[in-house]
């Protein structure tokens, strides 16, 4: 079992930067992998970006590549989503998810998801 809450959003103008964090309950988070999603208002669920649970393979969403890294620390149990030079378009609820397959957590079905943080971009 695995309990995740997300924090760090807020309301930016474009070009801002935010540092989002996931953190995890459970003892066996560093066998997880883990994934950064959003869903903007009236859209689907979207996978943004996934890291393995070694911390080496990262995967990213072709929109967001070169701005956003995903990152983890398996000791403070916590996964985190730098994103830089921010845009209108990334305004969403963005949430964090945890699954042992590293195919599932690219999907939108990962076993357990966090709350959502809201990130707002301003043009």
């Amino acid at each position: 079992q695995v309990q995740l809450v997300e924090s760090g959003g807020g309301l930016v103008q474009a070009g801002d930067s935010l540092r989002l964090s996931c953190a995890a309950s459970g003892r066996t988070f560093s066998s997880y992998h883990l994934g950064w999603f959003r869903q903007a208002p009236g859209k689907e669920r979207d996978f943004i970006s996934s890291i393995h649970w070694n911390g080496v393979t990262k995967f990213y969403k072709e929109s967001v590549k070169g701005r956003f890294t995903i990152s983890r620390d398996n000791v403070k149990n916590t996964v985190y989503l730098q994103m830089n030079s921010l845009k209108p378009e990334d305004t969403a609820v963005y949430y964090c998810a945890a699954d042992p397959s590293l195919i599932t957590i690219r999907t939108t079905s990962p076993s357990y998801w966090g709350q959502g943080t809201q990130v707002t971009v301003s043009s």
